[in-house]
């Protein structure tokens, strides 16, 4: 489908929405999107993104396979 296409698809789900809260989060990720401002972190992201760096370097990581399995059991105990 091309981009114009895509575009047009887009646009008539959008005009068949009821739901306000839906159109407002489709606004607010237009206006992140297409927004030339840098985005700010707060100090407790800021502090979130270095600690996921420092156990990522060491080594603390998933496989995809592992995180989807983890995923599963979670949703499985719900």
């Amino acid at each position: 489908m091309s981009t114009a296409e895509l575009k047009i698809d887009v646009i008539s789900r959008i005009a068949n929405i009821e739901e306000s809260v839906i159109i407002e989060e489709i606004r607010n990720l237009l206006d992140f999107e297409l927004s030339n401002e840098s985005f700010q972190l707060t100090p407790q992201q800021k502090e979130r993104v270095n600690e996921a760096k420092t156990e990522y370097l060491a080594g603390k990581v998933l496989s995809e396979k592992q995180a989807d399995d983890a995923i599963e059991q979670w949703l499985n105990e719900k």
